[in-house]
């Protein structure tokens, strides 16, 4: 009975704040609408310009397939190396693609034929990935889509066989919206209290601390609930992408996260005096736990260093059970690993909350 009574001071507190109920709505919207067009690793739009020394037939093929390329921004036409190398030190090319002399000739007699691609590597991602890009093409000139032995090359994708980068960036954006409406609030909640003195009615009272600190996680678990089914929705309804796996393994693994960072919260917010320390520290622990989960570079291509250190991370094993679900339909043999862990983190972050809370400060 009093916790239900204290459940009902939570949301009636949070009802009453101006401002809190207009994040938790609008948040995951912006999130869900904006981001996937925004956070897209792929690049596109390189700027490229062509010399053509050999003016052949092969030669003429090469420049319309990359003036057809969607990655590519056709800059036009050059008559030297050191006109186009211009453009790239002007910026109005990240790109050239030089075909020498007697181009043709080599491949028809030889089978092969050298090209030069220079890159404007400031931006060393798009210089990489834009020479990789233009390698592809000038591959596909010369085999003519076939391998040596004259078989025809395909490439199969099992999963996101469009490609989408969208359906690869909506998970880890629905863990994004949990970690922050989920660690963020509660990391506030108690710090606010004890600001406003309120803590102190509380202290003087009978209630326990496992009944008190329940009565604040249970809210933002029920919250955490309904923003993720808003992500849902919106991933269904504005990009027509649904889960391929159960959705109730999904919300299990978003039950566990959100009860792991309503935990940190709170964690932080008995051992904080003020917002300002709770902000500043909840803000480092989730900058951290974010670039360490894998969600923008693969945590095999970090140091080794980094990788021990995301055998601790939560967030590392949400993303790839959400991903797991979400992408390929993986079902709990898929992801039972990953629950264990994340029930491990919950079960101690949970404990440590109650622990870590005193009634009289």
């Amino acid at each position: 009975m009093t916790l239900r009574f204290l459940i009902e001071k939570e949301f009636t507190q949070f009802r009453r704040n101006s401002f809190l109920p207009k994040l938790v709505f609008m948040y995951p919207i912006v999130i869900m609408c904006v981001m996937p067009w925004v956070m897209n690793m792929e690049v596109k739009n390189i700027r490229v310009t062509v010399v053509d020394n050999d003016r052949s037939t092969v030669s003429r093929l090469l420049a319309e397939k990359v003036r057809q390329s969607h990655y590519f921004l056709f800059q036009g036409m050059r008559n030297t190396y050191k006109e186009a190398l211009g453009d790239i030190e002007r910026g109005d090319a990240d790109l050239v693609t030089v075909i020498p002399p007697h181009y043709g000739r080599d491949l028809r007699i030889k089978g092969q034929a050298k090209v030069l691609v220079a890159a404007n590597a400031v931006n060393g991602t798009k210089g990489a990935i834009g020479s990789a890009y233009m390698t592809n093409i000038v591959n596909s000139v010369v085999t003519g889509g076939t391998d040596r032995s004259g078989q025809t090359v395909e490439t199969l994708h099992l999963y996101n066989k469009r490609m989408d980068y969208k359906l690869f960036m909506i998970p880890a954006l629905i863990s994004i919206v949990m970690m922050v409406i989920c660690g963020f609030l509660p990391a506030l909640n108690i710090v606010a209290e004890k600001e406003a003195g309120t803590i102190e009615q509380i202290n003087v009272t009978p209630v326990g601390k496992g009944a008190f600190i329940l009565s604040k996680l249970i809210p933002y678990w029920l919250i955490g609930m309904f923003v993720i089914t808003v992500c849902f929705v919106l991933s269904w309804a504005v990009y027509g992408i649904t889960c391929e796996g159960n959705i109730l393994w999904l919300y299990l693994l978003s039950f566990l996260l959100a009860l792991i960072f309503s935990s940190i919260g709170l964690i932080i917010s008995n051992y904080s005096d003020n917002m300002q320390q709770a902000m500043f520290v909840m803000w480092f622990v989730i900058v951290c736990l974010l670039l360490l989960s894998g969600l923008f570079t693969p945590v095999r291509s970090m140091p080794d260093e980094a990788q021990y250190i995301t055998v601790v991370n939560p967030m590392h094993y949400f993303i790839d059970a959400m991903r797991t679900v979400f992408l390929r339909g993986g079902g709990f043999d898929s992801i039972a690993g990953q629950l264990g862990i994340l029930t491990v983190f919950a079960s101690v972050m949970g404990s440590w909350a109650v622990w870590s809370y005193r009634k009289h400060h």
